[in-house]
């Protein structure tokens, strides 16, 4: 995989523009891109998203990184633009830590998923026991694929997995120049 650090020309015309709420229509816009740029060498994922759903990121995600294996010799980059918050941050983990870029004031937003559920308890008491293991199974699921990601996007950097989840809980945000510095991404433009 070619891990050259890019210059800013590399991204005056990129193949994938992408902004706005992080949702199926997203999905369905970054599809027809990805596959208009099926025969480009360097395909530039541009994103300016201030989140979304994390699932449809992690969709995204497991194509640049399905798309990237089927084809090693394809470089897939992202570029944040102004604002790459909670899903956004998601979908950039997914890009290997050398094709991460963001433009000058860049923030990212690392939080942890949300979950608004009301849990109704109704019934025979053994379904009752049944519909609680099953809201915490869902819980600790959430949990283990939050943390996947997580572990994604701090690979080869500076930041531990520890410290995302100590500061996750309270929207972490980072400026485009700090992100550098802690090596979340490989470079600002």
């Amino acid at each position: 995989m070619d891990t050259t650090a890019l210059a800013s020309p590399a991204f005056k015309a990129p193949a994938i523009l992408l902004s706005g709420t992080v949702d199926y229509d997203m999905y369905k816009d970054f599809r027809r891109q990805l596959d208009q740029a099926s025969q480009q060498d360097l395909v530039v994922v541009e994103l300016t998203t201030l989140g979304g759903d994390p699932e449809v990121a992690r969709m995204m995600g497991e194509d640049i990184r399905f798309n990237s294996e089927v084809v090693p010799d394809r470089r897939f980059v992202f570029l944040g633009k102004a604002a790459i918050y909670s899903a956004g941050t998601t979908f950039m983990s997914f890009f290997a830590r050398p094709n991460r870029y963001l433009t000058r004031g860049t923030r990212l937003m690392i939080h942890e998923r949300k979950l608004s559920k009301e849990l109704k308890i109704y019934g025979p008491l053994t379904s009752c026991v049944a519909t609680v293991k099953a809201t915490l199974h869902e819980i600790e699921c959430s949990i283990a694929i939050q943390n996947e990601g997580f572990e994604n996007l701090v690979r080869g950097s500076k930041v531990s997995l520890d410290e995302v989840l100590e500061r996750a809980p309270a929207n972490w945000y980072l400026e485009a120049e700090e992100a550098r510095e802690l090596g979340l991404i490989e470079a600002v433009i």
